[in-house]
């Protein structure tokens, strides 16, 4: 049998706001309340936000590696949301997207402040 990762937690602040924000910046749709999950498909892999209290919430970084038309697309999304937005994941950089490995990578902040990257290009995969 082979492994594949099916789904994961997401704690959130308030789980529908970030589900929806999410699933608006990569231009998908998240799903129906389901118990304390509000979940939100990704690539074959189900991201389960759930809301807890927000002292509780630990900064988690997740990473999507998506084509340029989506990229073009989400950070659209991202500007015309007014979304901070960096070309680092130390935030050093503001308002810049960076280009590593000949593609396009942009890092911006979830409502409940997980470290979003959005990627073109798999890093080390050269260009």
């Amino acid at each position: 049998m082979s492994v594949r990762l099916d789904h994961t937690i997401v704690h959130s602040r308030d789980n529908r706001e970030s589900a929806d924000f999410l699933a608006h910046i990569l231009g998908l749709e998240a799903g129906a309340q389901a118990g304390p999950f509000v979940p939100l498909e990704v690539g074959g892999v189900t991201l389960d936000f759930a809301s807890i209290p927000a002292e509780s919430i630990v900064m988690q970084h997740y990473a999507f590696l998506v084509s340029e038309d989506v990229f073009t697309a989400a950070f659209a999304r991202i500007r015309e949301g007014r979304v901070p937005y960096f070309a680092d994941p130390h935030m050093k950089q503001p308002g810049e997207i960076n280009h590593h490995d000949g593609g396009r990578g942009v890092y911006f902040l979830d409502p409940s402040g997980h470290g979003m990257e959005l990627i073109t290009r798999r890093y080390g995969s050269g260009g």
